[in-house]
């Protein structure tokens, strides 16, 4: 039996009148590459941001490695304006934060770059490595915690060499093209550590040759580090190249799950990519 490192179950986003995200549910099994596919608008973003803490959810609930993370249900005026398919509620309200779910080993990029700007790339990485560190202020004014740092520098280091940024450390993060700030943003990921990976369409923005060399350094980083990979994307030929399973979803629905063949043949999905024929 696979082992299952992320599992949705349910999950619902409602935004005022607004149903952003309904009744999805998806399982990510360790080792495998998922993507979840969709339309513009279709609320894959969103489900995203349930995953990581950044929303709690309307309803539903978000398991990382068998632990809950995430559950919630309708409450206050929601209740009356709720509009989910599904009415169970669960009875345990958790809502870890963002921070705390990196920690669990959950690490993100985001579809609209976020790199700290006044920082050099360097930096940029190095503040990820605190995560894990454990220091306070007795500590740090006594440089008690100078192992730690030097270790941080040296993992900082490393995972800028695996990116191929390591010749540009000293540069401010936003000088870097933007290829470049998008592998900047997995490899400040990288340095939490994580075992699963959410990346939220990092082919954005490029050109072919550049898509095709990133989904590469997609399987290369997975194999390294042993990662589950979980990936938005909107490039087909990058999706279906690295894939091994795919979730599609229109409307905030789920409408299709399968191999990339099978997804590709699903008039389902070429509907929602494409539309439908008037009679």
């Amino acid at each position: 039996m696979a082992n299952n490192v992320l599992r949705l179950k349910n999950i619902t986003m409602q935004f005022g009148g607004v149903l952003a995200v309904d009744n999805f549910s998806i399982e990510v099994n360790q080792n495998e590459i998922v993507a979840i596919i969709g339309p513009n608008g279709a609320g894959k973003t969103t489900a995203f941001n349930c995953i990581t803490g950044i929303y709690p959810p309307t309803n539903g609930q978000v398991f990382f490695e068998d632990k809950l993370i995430v559950s919630s249900q309708p409450s206050k005026k929601m209740k009356s304006i709720y509009a989910g398919s599904n009415k169970d509620f669960p009875e345990e309200k958790v809502c870890l934060t963002p921070d705390q779910i990196t920690k669990l080993g959950m690490a993100r990029t985001f579809q609209n770059i976020r790199l700290f700007k006044t920082q050099t790339v360097f930096e940029n990485v190095l503040i990820a490595t605190h995560l894990h560190q454990k220091c306070n202020v007795f500590s740090a004014v006594f440089r008690l915690n100078s192992l730690q740092e030097k270790a941080a520098r040296k993992h900082a280091t490393e995972m800028l060499e695996v990116v191929g940024l390591l010749d540009v450390k000293d540069e401010l993060a936003t000088s870097l093209p933007y290829g470049q700030q998008r592998r900047l943003e997995i490899a400040r990921a990288l340095a939490t550590k994580p075992k699963l990976l959410l990346l939220d369409e990092p082919a954005a923005g490029m050109n072919p040759q550049e898509t095709a060399e990133l989904a590469q350094f997609i399987k290369q980083v997975k194999e390294r580090f042993n990662l589950t990979v979980l990936l938005i994307e909107h490039h087909m030929d990058l999706v279906m190249s690295i894939s091994d399973r795919i979730y599609v979803i229109d409307f905030g629905r789920l409408i299709s799950h399968g191999t990339p063949q099978q997804v590709q043949d699903d008039p389902k999905v070429i509907a929602a990519y494409l539309g439908e024929d008037e009679e």
